[in-house]
């Protein structure tokens, strides 16, 4: 396999990890917050399940999907569903009224007892593979195709780096969720940034729709052209790094109100 497509795959493969981290975190939260009323013994149990539910979800959405990838309508409405979701989630975490709402719905959802809450934990583990997947097929799709053999309507390459996207997702989720969930933390801003490049990949997703052969309204040689590509990875590393330098950490917050604090008493 040629040097180049290596380093395309593996570079598509670096951004995978770091989106399905900040994701994971994400999703992390929104399953403690479902399970805290129950004991621990059964919160414990609750999270397994959840976590097997997620490997098992994953699994079929990416072999699902496989089939149905080069389906325009599949495509189109997998770019609507991800810039849907990367808007809403804006829109929410910027409207604290409604993030509060949010929380609370969240809160009341622990009120079924223990499977009625572990179903629920299955539900929110079906969304968030959709996510995971969508996402990681939008950035994968336009990759070159390898010598490997296909699975489903996928090249075998472009199957693996999902697939392996996928995984880290749901390793990141079990054993490193607490360190993304303390970044986020130190940096809220990343977590928009994060569902911002959700969206641009929803972009990306509806760019190769709409250069389908069947639909046609942008030349199909653009969303495999070099110059596509440069410009779709500069604005997502400038997405990152606005999230990371424009969000003031907590730490350096309560740093600069004891400093102001500190001139007042003075």
């Amino acid at each position: 396999m040629d040097v180049s497509v290596l380093m395309e795959y593996g570079w598509v493969l670096l951004i995978l990890v770091a989106l399905e981290g900040l994701l994971a975190a994400d999703n992390a939260l929104v399953l403690a917050i479902m399970v805290k009323r129950l004991p621990e013994d059964k919160r414990k149990k609750a999270l397994f399940y959840g976590l097997a539910g997620a490997f098992a979800f994953r699994f079929i959405s990416l072999f699902a999907i496989s089939y149905l990838v080069d389906v325009w309508q599949v495509q189109a409405i997998g770019a609507a569903y991800l810039l849907f979701m990367s808007v809403n989630h804006i829109i929410r975490k910027n409207i604290k009224g409604k993030a509060q709402e949010g929380k609370k719905t969240l809160e009341s959802l622990n009120k079924g007892g223990f499977w009625g809450t572990v179903l629920k934990v299955e539900l929110a583990d079906i969304a968030f593979a959709v996510d995971s997947i969508l996402a990681a097929v939008a950035m994968a799709v336009v990759l070159p195709n390898t010598p490997l053999p296909n699975i489903g309507g996928l090249d075998g390459g472009k199957f693996l780096v999902i697939f392996a996207g996928g995984v880290i997702g749901l390793v990141i989720m079990r054993f490193a969720a607490n360190l993304f969930v303390k970044l986020l933390e130190q940096r809220p801003g990343l977590e928009i940034a994060a569902f911002s490049i959700v969206g641009w990949v929803g972009v990306k997703l509806a760019i190769y729709t709409l250069s389908h052969p069947q639909v046609a309204l942008i030349n199909e040689q653009f969303a495999h052209s070099l110059e596509w590509k440069i410009i779709f990875y500069v604005v997502l590393v400038g997405i990152a790094t606005a999230g990371w330098f424009f969000s003031k950490g907590k730490q350096a917050e309560s740093g600069s109100k004891q400093q102001n604090s500190a001139k007042t008493v003075n």
